[in-house]
Order: C-alpha cells, then structure tokens, then sequence
C-alpha cells in the first residue's frame, strides 16, 4: 500500500473517510499497527506514563522522544508518523523549537512534529511551517499544562473557553498547520472544530464527530495498569489477540461505531 503522508489525510477529510490513529513506543507494536491498515502513528509524550510510569508527561525528555521515535520508524512503513515535542523542547523559542523539531526529523524519523498550545504557539508554528517541518496542533485539554488546568480536566464546557478553543484551531490552520489533535472537548464542540477546518482534526475524547480519532494503544488493548479515560475502550476484550483488536478498532473508527455516546463528552 502506498505509505499515507498530510496530503493523503488532507484528502481524506476531503472524502469524509475517517482517519484512525494510534500511539505506539516501540518497534513490535509499531510493526503490528502499520501492518492492520492504521493510518497515523503518534509518537506520544504519553510514553512518560504508560512506558515509565510517571503520574504526568513532563519528565519526558528530547532523548527519550528521539529514541522512541526512531524505534517506531523502523516498524512502519505505511503510516503517517507524528511526533510530540516534549514539555521543555519549544515553547523558549521558535528557533529552540526549530532545533527540537530537527532532531525528531533527522534521528527519530518523524514526518510531523506535535506540539501544544493555541495563539501562544503561532509564531512557533509559522517559523517551522516556514523552514519546511509539518507540523501538528494539539489542543483542548493539553496534558503539558496538567497543572495549570488543576488536573486533567474536560475542556470547552463554558462559552468562553469553548470560543477560545475554536478560535485557537482557526489560528494555528492559519498558522499553517497540517493536523490539529483535539481532546477531551464536548462531542459539539469537537464536530464543530472539525466542520470549521480544511485540516484533518484527529479526537481524543472529543466525538464522533472529528475527522479521525486516537487512542493511547495501552488503554485501547487494556494493558495500562492504571484506569483509563471515559473516552476509551478496550477491544481486547472482544478477544483474537493484539492484531484482531486493532483491526476491531480500526474497524470501529471507520464504519463511525467508535466513539459512542458512553465514549464522549456533553
């Protein structure tokens, strides 16, 4: 199969074909997603809690994002590979940001780099966009700013942060971003958001209603020992092994069963 790049989910979203994505850490898992068809693979910060086992995301380092990276670059051949800029690596600077971006390009293999925040981070995305480095938007509830939310808490329940949210999305499209992530917003806001864009917006906890959807791949296989989010399910439960679970939820993703209303936000 052709290998899928940001014009291919450009043109998806265009086709009204969900997009399905799934994180992954490592070269076994990474292989297993791209040979079920996923279309995107995201490289999360998220390794610093289901890989390490720390409470949030911000002991992740720029090595351990390289060394992570290039682990699932060697597993996958199709997919469209999306990597986080870790709590630290951009937000002094667009060119501290440029330098961060660089590495997970160069030594991690990543095709799209991830980073956090609405306006704040506009110039940073344009002085990347600029210089050649797709780039994918990440908003609603930002697990770097944890402390700052008091928690990781739904985001856009009020008119006011629900305006934000959507005008953040508008800016960073302007910006010049490729992808947006949105999560753990209510499902209108998140049909909404992805109504206004010509971007792919990918949901986590954010409807039915977005372009495509992630998940954690340790909470949708149910290996993470901790709870998991309302917005997730696990499809290992309806058995056939690591690889018949993400077919399942690939599957659900696309025939638009996954998420439900149990899965989403009002």
């Amino acid at each position: 199969m052709k290998p899928v790049t940001v014009t291919t989910v450009r043109e998806m979203k265009r086709a009204h074909d969900k997009i399905v994505c799934l994180t992954a850490y490592d070269y076994s898992f990474a292989s297993l997603i791209d040979r079920a068809g996923v279309d995107m693979v995201i490289v999360g910060d998220s390794l610093g809690m289901v890989m390490q086992g720390h409470d949030s995301t911000l002991p992740v380092t720029m090595e351990h994002m390289v060394y992570h990276s290039a682990c699932v670059a060697r597993g996958i051949s199709r997919a469209l590979l999306v990597v986080d800029l870790p709590f630290g690596s951009y937000q002094a600077s667009p060119a501290q940001a440029l330098e961060s971006a660089g590495r997970l390009m160069k030594e991690g293999g990543a095709h799209v780099v991830k980073l956090e925040g609405g306006a704040p981070m506009l110039d940073t995305v344009r002085f990347l966009v600029d210089r050649g480095i797709p780039v994918c938007g990440h908003i609603g509830l930002t697990p770097q700013s944890v402390h700052q939310f008091g928690g990781y808490r739904v985001q856009g329940r009020d008119d006011p942060t629900a305006h934000r949210i959507r005008e953040d999305a508008r800016l960073l499209e302007e910006a010049g971003a490729c992808l947006l992530v949105l999560e753990a917003v209510p499902a209108a806001l998140g049909e909404a958001v992805s109504a206004a864009l010509e971007i792919p917006v990918i949901g986590i906890g954010a409807g039915i209603g977005c372009d495509g959807q992630v998940l954690v791949l340790q909470d949708m296989l149910g290996l993470y020992p901790r709870p998991s989010p309302k917005f997730s399910r696990n499809f290992m439960q309806e058995g056939g092994g690591i690889e018949a679970a993400i077919r399942a939820y690939a599957d659900a993703v696309r025939s638009r069963t996954f998420p439900g209303p149990e899965h989403s936000f009002n």
